[in-house]
């Protein structure tokens, strides 16, 4: 059965969750394994040599830059820390973009998401008059459920009055980031707190030590904070759900095909509302993390997101929407971003890393879309070739 949603007179339906979209960057299942893995390969390949390219351009040495970015990312325990910190957001972002995905649902407002986690969850920290572990779950806890909430005002918004949820996802993001600037620049609200003649920076006070995250091991050897930890856990949890439990199954099949979810007795408003609400509370979940492990300054600021939502968004593209092959995907990405630093000084500008990103992500996401555009259009000479056949002999009966 075709999964595409129709209107009475044929033609297809508005797509306000995306689905189309997603549909096109995931392998259908009868294509051949072996084209898809080629083309990737190939795409990488293009990438890689692209790249090259741009670096060789801007007056960089590719060998060079390439030893500068494993330096920073890899050659030794401090640079593997680094790492790993910047892996964990970005897990758990991507864990959560699986999850709204595999509902059909398309959500690109992670970057807002995790703003307004991190936003609730300085609220807590420094307004709770909490101390111990207690305070560090309440900052996790209300983090992921501003996060949610934050996601859900989306999926409120397309039931109440049908806005696209792609378009309104993306825009709240802007809204998200006004929010976290106006909170750090009032005093009564979130303003870091005036110390003589001190100059008030536009930031909040640092948490208390209590609300922060733990790691195991000691500079310099490899350190593993606490936020990895939740990330993998997370991974785990969602893969576990999606595939072992009727509500995964039930939001695989509203994924795959709404109509035949609906004929199955699926709430498919409220299940996609759900699944909404989890990508947005795990996007929150990476706020805090963020805000309480040591890839920050443990401080709310208005660019503490750092691109990690848009990030972890395209990890989970290029893990198909699948949570455990996120999690190398995630650690390249945190390659990636903490060798990028080392760049600067093999002459590379920092905007090439965001370009090798990009190409990496057009590698990874395109070749099913090709494929599907390719399979389509052979399809359509295919037909057109046996009608022109079939009409010289329509017409010789007609005779």
């Amino acid at each position: 059965m075709n999964g595409t949603l129709r209107d009475p007179g044929g033609n297809p339906a508005p797509d306000p969750s995306g689905r189309r979209l997603l549909a096109l960057l995931v392998p259908r299942p009868g294509a051949p394994v072996w084209k898809t893995g080629l083309a990737t390969v190939a795409g990488v390949a293009v990438a890689l040599a692209l790249s090259s390219l741009l670096i060789a351009v801007t007056g960089g040495s590719p060998l060079a830059s390439v030893r500068a970015l494993l330096q920073g990312s890899v050659a030794d325990p401090a640079a593997w820390t680094s790492t790993l910190l910047y892996a964990a957001p970005l897990l758990l972002v991507a864990a959560g973009a699986c999850v709204s995905a595999r509902s059909g649902v398309f959500n690109i407002g992670q970057e807002g998401q995790v703003l307004v986690g991190a936003l609730l969850a300085a609220w807590v920290g420094l307004r709770l008059a909490v101390t111990g572990p207690a305070l560090l779950v309440a900052v996790l806890a209300a983090a992921a459920l501003a996060g949610g909430a934050w996601a859900g005002l989306s999926s409120l918004m397309y039931r109440l009055r049908g806005v696209d949820v792609v378009v309104s996802t993306l825009l709240m993001t802007f809204v998200a980031q006004q929010l976290v600037a106006f909170a750090v620049n009032t005093p009564w609200l979130l303003r870091e707190s005036r110390v003589g003649d001190a100059v008030v920076a536009p930031q909040s006070n640092p948490l208390p030590d209590s609300a922060l995250l733990g790691s195991i091991g000691e500079y310099p050897d490899l350190q593993v904070n606490g936020g990895l930890m939740i990330a993998v856990a997370a991974a785990v949890i969602v893969a576990t759900v999606l595939a072992r439990t009727r509500w995964g199954f039930r939001l695989t099949m509203l994924g795959l095909n709404p109509l035949a979810a609906r004929h199955a007795g699926v709430r498919a408003g409220a299940l996609g509302g759900a699944a909404l609400a989890v990508s947005g509370a795990l996007a929150g979940l990476a706020g805090a993390v963020l805000l309480t492990s040591p890839v920050g300054v443990h401080r709310l600021q208005p660019g503490m997101a750092m691109s990690i939502g848009w990030d972890g968004l395209l990890i989970a593209l290029i893990a198909r929407n699948r949570p455990l092959p996120a999690v190398p995907v995630a650690l390249l990405f945190g390659v990636l971003r903490s060798g990028g630093g080392f760049l600067a000084a093999t002459g590379v500008p920092p905007f090439v890393v965001d370009v090798v990103k990009a190409l990496l992500v057009l590698a990874f996401v395109a070749p099913p879309a090709v494929i599907a555009v390719l399979r389509h259009r052979g399809t359509g000479v295919r037909a057109a070739r046996a009608g022109h056949r079939s009409a010289p002999v329509a017409e010789g009966a007609a005779r």
